[in-house]
């Protein structure tokens, strides 16, 4: 993340000195659609996000620059001054949640860019939100607000604001990273604990397939819609507590559909364990086989996979890799493949190769640097 270009973006536009604050972007070893639904996940923050240079202005009104899409926009701090901008709803929502919780926010002007690679779902959206609740917590807060309120903030923002009915793992990952460690967070009681991650003699690594399908309605809010429907005819609260038992019994009452999105929700929970365990012992081929687990599981019963995505996670298996499967939200983006050492260049090159044979391009390799979440750099 380039701090001096954003300082420079800033003094182009707004001239004077400036705060600055990043926000990394989020990799989430496994533990897929499970946090709306109450499960555990088990994501970490990377060396990759948001840096936003920002200064108060002394008005009402927020003055944005997007050095990436090199596009303005000014507006107001009221309900009424939502902006016409994708990109500046995301500032916009986290003002108006911050006020909500008795931040007086002030107008501000602000110059940010962003290093995490669009499209594979490494959160960039959580990245930017988690970047400006830190900034606006540190520059306007009487009594500063605690991290997990701020992670609320960029939920609450997208649920608000950008219209996505979001869990809360995104944001407790671009806020609480720590460096060196993955976090198993329960979404249900918001506990959470770091788990060292230094897996000698293995790589992870992020391989994107630069394709992202266009779809003609919402199906992140619908397979959400489908695991609460389920969970009412459970006669409970989330799937985070259904047993494969209570669905099987509850088969005749629901769609084919329905039962199996919950069925893959209700294996993900189980899995999330299943890896904290492994890792304590230092085990992981069992992680990977979890891993490979979680891909099928999303490509045949919750279906937010893809031709492409399938097609990665099949070449890792017969490369011998340890671990792989789809990451994020679905439909495009990302493969995470735990490897051996001794089969990362055979793997990368035969990713490259045969993905281009077949597809026309090759994949983009990402390296996973385990890194620090949400701060003030200067």
């Amino acid at each position: 993340m380039n701090t001096s270009t954003v300082k420079k973006a800033f003094a182009d536009h707004f001239d004077g000195e400036c705060a600055v604050y990043a926000s990394p972007g989020r990799i989430n070893l496994i533990g897929e659609h499970t946090d709306y639904n109450g499960g555990f996940v088990f994501p970490g923050a990377v060396d990759c996000g948001i840096v936003a240079a920002i200064r108060p202005n002394g008005t009402d009104r927020v003055r944005a620059y997007a050095i990436d899409l090199n596009r303005n926009s000014t507006f107001g701090l009221e309900e009424k001054d939502c902006p016409e901008e994708g990109w500046a709803k995301y500032i916009f929502g986290v003002c108006r949640e911050m006020a909500k919780l008795g931040v007086e926010v002030k107008g501000f002007d602000c110059a940010f860019s962003g290093d995490v690679p669009l499209g594979a779902g490494m959160s960039s959206s959580a990245a930017l939100e988690s970047t400006f609740a830190f900034a606006l917590n540190d520059l306007f807060a009487d009594n500063r607000i605690d991290k997990f309120a701020l992670a609320k903030v960029g939920q609450m923002t997208e649920h608000h604001y950008v219209g996505v009915n979001c869990g809360i793992m995104d944001q407790f990952a671009s806020v609480f990273g720590k460096q060196g460690n993955l976090m198993r967070l329960d979404c249900r009681s918001m506990e959470f604990e770091y788990f060292p991650f230094d897996p000698k003699g293995y790589r992870l690594v992020l391989v994107n397939s630069v394709v992202k399908h266009e779809l003609v309605d919402s199906p992140y809010n619908k397979r959400r819609e489908s695991c609460e429907r389920v969970a009412k005819t459970l006669g409970i609260e989330t799937l985070r507590d259904a047993s494969f038992e209570d669905l099987e019994a509850a088969k005749e009452k629901i769609s084919e559909e329905d039962y199996k999105r919950a069925k893959y929700v209700i294996g993900e929970k189980q899995r999330v364990l299943d890896v904290c365990d492994a890792l304590v012992r230092g085990d992981y081929e069992t992680v990977g086989k979890r891993m490979y687990a979680t891909h099928w599981g999303m490509s045949r019963d919750y279906e937010v996979s893809c031709e492409e995505l399938d097609f990665l996670v099949t070449l890792a298996e017969r490369c011998g890799v340890t671990g792989s499967r789809i990451m994020g939200g679905g439909f495009g983006g990302c493969t995470i493949n735990l490897v051996k050492e001794e089969l990362y260049d055979k793997f990368i090159a035969c990713a490259k190769s045969e993905f281009a044979a077949k597809y026309g391009h090759e994949p983009k390799i990402y390296d996973v640097v385990i890194s620090d979440g949400a701060r003030r750099i200067e």
